[in-house]
């Protein structure tokens, strides 16, 4: 049985978002191990399950708060709100219906009117296949590169275009993996140098990645180099930029000349 009957209230807000995250994981990881559910069923099964258990928790544990979510429908309420937790139950629903896939990932983050920046204070994204969850409240400290070509994280289906354009340009190498969570944290983990992105996200793709690779010190930009802005009234937030600081300019520069199209 999932544990969400002693009160979470006085967690603080970092710590909150890593229980939570941790919490929908286990519902997760059991769904695809004991549901018998394969393809669609199986992601949708997940997707439901997640965001029950994260809306119950945030309801029961952070009830004066807004919430938007990918899979609820979006209350407005939120753009007068003073915080709100910005979350995506299953981030990768694809690998997470592949077993034993584990690029997959829970997102919670929670933005505050009064933080200013991207108004991100506190986030976490969990990795329940690979046991891990990385945070806001223990910041990563991201080694020194590894690799001696740049290493760029993208999509194990549809890499765009630019991208490849952009790793011919500065030799880089490009890595796949499923979840923009995931990706991100490749390059939290030393697994990838950037996570360069075009193709299409939402606030909720982004957010606690965003929130967790800030913290470690890595640049968070949109591709243009423009700060990323969360509780928008337009959910979409279709690009960004989270690299190392030393390939940054590197990559805004190509962007502007080349464009992404």
């Amino acid at each position: 049985m999932t544990e969400t009957t002693t009160d979470h209230r006085s967690l603080d807000d970092h710590a909150f978002a890593v229980w939570a995250a941790e919490q929908a994981g286990e519902v997760l990881l059991r769904v695809r191990a004991e549901s018998g559910l394969e393809g669609r069923e199986l992601k949708d099964a997940g997707d439901a399950a997640a965001q029950e258990l994260l809306a119950r928790v945030l309801a029961e544990h952070r009830p004066d708060d807004a919430v938007l979510s990918e899979e609820a429908t979006d209350d407005k309420a939120r753009l007068g709100a003073e915080r709100v937790w910005i979350i995506d139950p299953l981030d990768g629903t694809r690998e997470f219906s592949e077993p034993p896939r584990d690029d997959w990932a829970v997102h919670v983050a929670l933005w505050e009117a009064s933080a200013g920046g991207d108004g991100l204070t506190a986030g976490a994204v969990a990795q329940p296949a690979l046991g891990e969850t990385f945070s806001t409240g223990t910041p990563s400290v991201v080694p020194p590169r590894t690799s001696t070509r740049p290493r760029i994280a993208v999509s194990r289906t549809r890499p765009p275009a630019f991208v490849e354009a952009l790793a011919a340009e500065i030799d880089a190498e490009l890595v796949p993996m499923g979840s923009a969570g995931v990706k991100v944290m490749s390059v939290v983990r030393d697994l990838a140098d950037a996570y360069v992105h075009a193709g299409g996200q939402y606030q909720w793709d982004n957010a606690a990645p965003v929130a967790v690779a800030r913290a470690a010190g890595l640049h968070c930009s949109r591709v243009d180099g423009s700060p990323l802005v969360y509780n928008e009234d337009d959910t979409s937030l279709p690009d960004l930029i989270v690299c190392r600081p030393e390939l940054a300019e590197q990559i805004i520069e190509f962007v502007r000349r080349h464009g992404t199209d």
